[in-house]
């Protein structure tokens, strides 16, 4: 078995520049300034993607909307997302990672403005797609960001802290939301965002890293296949889930199968691809992205299931939020924990150690008693965000640590677009599985539980026979062929 550190050095993948070498990390306490800049950007664009669906109900109603169309604020800001989460991470190489992420910020923060005046249901989808670019910018540099803010010694400790904000703010969202509506408008559930986007925009312009910039050209052609390949799979999945005809969503997964293999073979020729095809060809670093994209799609099938099923057994919707809350909330405590251990301790132990205790608890989901107690549920959800928590902090960190500084945007797009396509997919497949009648019993949650199975083998895949942590210096190159 392979060691789960990545080592770079090797034929046609990119040497480390002199920038790898540099001083490494921020001095204190402009070190404290910049991670304050980045946990807001970071809680900027999660309680975005979670305040809006508590609304949608009452968007529904004030634009006189279909329940169905409604959904399409979400579904476009989503795609949107996926499909340029990694041409942004290589334009953040050619232009700056500061300058791509707070100028998705501004972009964010005025596509908000837009939100908050719209009248019509046209006009806010499209607001939101204005909203998801600047979010896509923005997410698609953050990773290297705090790869180039934190010593190496520390960036597991800084994994962890982002996954704090991270599932912290997912926790708030719905709760910020339901705040905001029994007070004011919906409009004013978009505005509540943008203090957020103010303090990362202040304090980020002199705190966050300076611009380094790589030569070379953007690569257009890669960028619009790369959104093609993504899109159009996507969206013909969705299609199925949701009832569309079986031809027309049949043609667009065929058309995105079509593009991705023209994307492949186009960015294998890339000196800098924006699909990192030079990483990935790394066993580790694919089992990896692997392995996280697996994790949030048996995460997600469960999230999105779960109200439904609970529903149907007499919870009513505050108790469906209640025994929801625990696994957001013991992600919060377990991440920096395990981002901090996986300083230490190989991923890949850490990882499968979490993955099977996730295993179990999807699988005990699925097993809940016909007339379940709260406590029934809360507890299951306590130990699955203790086995999520494990997993996702040390992962991120080897898949980021493991890239030369100068391909962290690229690994950190990676990261990201495995992150919302998983999610984007779990979702689908739940949608699936409600129309089959299967989405509101035990079959999400054991599917769930097999897909955790699956990534905690995954994860112990990427052990070497002995538990060896190589030095930086040997973490900054790649194994020949």
């Amino acid at each position: 078995m392979q060691n789960d550190k990545v080592k770079y050095n090797g034929a046609g993948v990119n040497t480390p520049s002199p920038d790898d070498t540099a001083a490494d990390g921020l001095p204190l306490p402009r070190r404290y300034a910049a991670i304050l800049a980045v946990s807001a950007g970071s809680a900027l664009a999660v309680i975005d993607g979670g305040i809006v669906n508590v609304a949608l109900p009452t968007i529904a109603k004030d634009l006189n909307a279909s329940p169905t169309d409604v959904v399409l604020i979400i579904t476009v800001y989503q795609l949107v997302l996926v499909m340029t989460l990694l041409p942004f991470s290589a334009l953040g190489d050619r232009l700056g990672h500061r300058r791509i992420y707070q100028g998705g910020q501004l972009m964010f923060t005025l596509a908000t403005v837009l939100c908050f005046f719209a009248n019509s249901l046209p006009m806010l989808v499209f607001a939101r797609a204005i909203q998801s670019i600047g979010a896509a910018a923005a997410l698609s540099v953050s990773s290297a960001l705090v790869r180039n803010i934190y010593p190496s010694s520390q960036l597991g400790r800084g994994m962890g802290v982002n996954s704090v904000v991270v599932a912290s703010s997912a926790a708030l969202a719905p709760t910020l939301g339901g705040a905001v509506l029994a007070v004011a408008s919906w409009q004013w559930v978009f505005a509540a965002t943008i203090p957020f986007a103010i303090i990362s925009l202040l304090i980020g312009r002199a705190a966050l890293p300076g611009p380094t910039r790589l030569s070379g050209h953007f690569d257009v052609k890669g960028s619009l296949l790369s959104a093609a390949t993504f899109g159009l799979i996507i969206t013909g999945l969705e299609g199925i889930s949701h009832g569309q005809h079986l031809a027309i969503s049949l043609a667009e997964i065929g058309l995105g199968i079509m593009a991705a293999v023209v994307f492949v073979r186009q960015q294998a020729v890339s000196p800098r691809p924006i699909m990192p095809l030079d990483l990935l060809r790394n066993r580790v670093f694919a089992l990896s992205i692997i392995g996280a994209l697996l994790g949030f799609v048996a995460q997600m099938t469960l999230l999105v299931s779960l109200p439904f099923r609970l529903q149907a057994q007499g919870f009513s919707a505050a108790e469906v939020g209640s025994v929801l809350a625990p696994a957001p909330l013991v992600m919060m405590i377990v991440a920096p924990v395990a981002g901090t251990l996986s300083d230490r301790i190989p991923a890949g132990l850490l990882g499968g150690i979490g993955m099977a205790i996730s295993a179990v608890a999807l699988g005990l989901m699925g097993f809940l008693p016909d007339q379940p107690t709260i406590m029934d549920v809360a507890w299951r959800m306590a130990l699955m965000g203790l086995g999520f928590g494990l997993f996702f902090s040390p992962n991120a960190r080897l898949i980021i640590g493991s890239a030369p500084r100068d391909r962290a945007a690229s690994a950190g797009g990676m990261v990201a677009t495995t992150r919302m396509t998983g999610q984007t997919l779990g979702a689908s497949a739940t949608a699936g599985l409600l129309a089959m009648g299967l989405g509101n019993g035990a079959v999400p949650a054991l599917v769930s539980a097999g897909l955790a199975a699956v990534v905690c083998v995954i994860s112990l895949m990427r052990l070497h026979a002995k538990t060896h942590r190589p030095s930086d210096e040997e973490m900054m190159a790649i194994p020949e062929g």
